[in-house]
């Protein structure tokens, strides 16, 4: 009865199949990292024959100071900044005075004849007041009528002097000019021509007139 136990137990154990068992990894696989798919920026380098205004960038961004232009003009730090403001205003009012004729300046000295034009008139006679209308500096001036001297040379005062003159029938050439130069600029001169009843038949000027500078009327006597 054992020896049939025995028996069976030994076929049971020798037919059965063990698969065996494989041992426990201890080392953890490695993860497996995907690459970004972001695209780096590309970098190109400008084309200076295509855009030749192509900004460079300064060479630092680091100063110390602030950076002073060179210039040749010698300055005084110790200069009061009133006095800069002043002498500026002073230049820029001088302008305006010789702009507007207030003050005379070789500068800007007039240097070619004026033709004023004509006058008809029935008049027999023509009446001519003058005078320096900026500065009494030693202005002279001298008319002539066809050619001929009328008045002689005369200085010009703040106010009018006068000369007279006839008039021919017809045509008459009435010419007058800046004679000098006074001693703070050119020629300046303010006159009104009237006519033998007293009335104004023309008034004019000229301003900063060179030497020999010459005025023109032609003066018809119908």
């Amino acid at each position: 009865m054992c020896f049939a136990i025995s028996s069976y137990a030994q076929n049971e154990f020798n037919s059965a199949k063990f698969k065996a068992i494989a041992p426990l990894k201890t080392t953890p696989a490695p993860k497996k990292i995907t690459p970004s798919t972001t695209d780096a920026p590309v970098i190109k380098a400008p084309d200076l024959f295509k855009k030749p205004d192509v900004v460079l960038p300064s060479s630092s961004k680091y100063q110390i100071g602030e950076a002073k232009s060179f210039s040749m003009e010698q300055t005084n730090d110790f200069v009061n900044p009133g006095d800069r403001i002043r002498d500026k205003m002073t230049k820029d009012l001088d302008k305006t005075l010789i702009r507007e004729g207030l003050r005379e300046d070789d500068r800007l000295l007039v240097k070619i004849d004026k033709n004023f034009g004509e006058i008809r008139t029935k008049s027999k006679y023509f009446v001519v007041q003058y005078r320096d209308f900026v500065y009494v500096d030693g202005d002279l001036i001298k008319a002539t009528l066809n050619n001929q001297m009328i008045g002689g040379i005369m200085e010009l005062y703040s106010s009018y002097g006068q000369f007279i003159f006839d008039l021919k029938d017809g045509i008459n050439t009435f010419e007058m000019e800046a004679y000098s130069k006074g001693t703070s600029g050119g020629n300046t001169c303010d006159f009104k021509i009237y006519d033998d009843k007293g009335v104004l038949v023309r008034s004019e000027l000229w301003d900063n007139w060179d030497k020999g500078v010459k005025g023109k009327f032609v003066i018809v006597k119908e």
